[in-house]
């Protein structure tokens, strides 16, 4: 067993991990959907397969999810607000992501060494043994933490690609007459076939203005669940705009062209990045490869030519 046997059961690890969270964040997503729906009652929602599985795994990694879930505070920690911006909105995804730290902290080293205890002549012993273990259990510690990360942004980046598009629909419905309400409601029908994500996030708000929440609470609730600084801005400015009382329609246009501008500088941004980010493959993969079809053929014709030539003049 080698280090390199090691590394390769690690990303075994980590990517189990990452399935779990994304079936966890998956049927997050499909629990909302169905709710959502239900409310409406354009569909009856019905449990789902993710969802019985999600409960599962959270009631199986419950007594485990103790070891490093926090005492006390979790609902209004900063970890809590992750959760909201990757869309796990399921109550038992706390339990599962605690869990899967634990098991992943002690799991991992313990088949490492398990693993290294079968082989007769292992290729780390002592303190060598013992770093390496050591980094195995803080990779499964922190791995969680990881994969939610990675499940935030990808959302985000959703919603700040598409809410641009969102915006030109709700000034069109607002200059057409509709109110605030209204043109949510018609944006997150209209959206739904690009970007579901975003769809149910008006539609929550939505649902929360039928319940009787101020708009004002509503809003607010909105960019908190999303975590977009774009969102942000669109809540700042609808406030804003119905306190002083100027055209919503104007300062949704100029709100949506200021998006429109900022999502084309990031995407310049990201091109700009392509040239150094393809340096060091060139470097250490591509440019040898080359070099070695290129000069290959005429290193063999010097060690065949010149070099005897040399060694009979000399």
């Amino acid at each position: 067993m080698s280090l390199m046997q090691i590394g390769f059961l690690a990303l075994v690890f980590c990517a189990t991990a990452a399935a779990v969270f994304w079936v966890v964040q998956a049927g997050s997503s499909r629990i909302s959907a169905d709710r959502l729906r239900g409310v409406l009652g354009t569909e009856k929602p019905a449990e789902s397969t993710a969802e019985r599985w999600v409960e599962r795994v959270a009631k199986a990694t419950k007594p485990l999810a103790k070891l490093s879930a926090p005492e006390e505070g979790f609902e209004k920690s900063h970890l809590r607000r992750r959760f909201a911006h990757a869309g796990i909105r399921n109550a038992n995804a706390p339990s599962a992501f605690f869990g899967a730290k634990t098991v992943l902290a002690i799991g991992l080293p313990l088949l490492a060494y398990l693993l290294l205890a079968i082989v007769k002549h292992p290729p780390v012993q002592g303190n060598a043994l013992l770093f390496w273990l050591l980094v195995s259990a803080g990779l499964g510690y922190y791995l969680p933490n990881i994969v939610l990360s990675r499940l935030v942004f990808l959302r985000q980046r959703e919603i700040f690609e598409n809410f641009p598009d969102a915006l030109d629909l709700m000034t069109i419905c607002v200059e057409a007459g509709l109110g605030t309400e209204a043109a949510l409601n018609r944006v997150a029908d209209d959206m739904v076939h690009k970007s579901e994500v975003l769809s149910d996030e008006l539609r929550l708000v939505n649902l929360e203005l039928r319940a009787g929440a101020p708009r004002e609470r509503a809003l607010r609730n909105l960019a908190l669940r999303t975590g977009v600084e774009e969102v942000d801005g669109f809540v700042s400015m609808i406030i804003q705009a119905e306190r002083f009382g100027t055209s919503i329609a104007q300062s949704l246009r100029v709100h949506a062209d200021m998006l429109r501008t900022r999502r084309r500088q990031k995407a310049e941004e990201a091109a700009a990045k392509i040239a150094l980010k393809l340096l060091f493959p060139l470097i250490f993969t591509i440019f040898p490869s080359l070099m070695l079809v290129l000069m290959g053929p005429a290193m063999i014709q010097i060690y065949r030519v010149l070099l005897p030539t040399m060694a009979g003049t000399q």
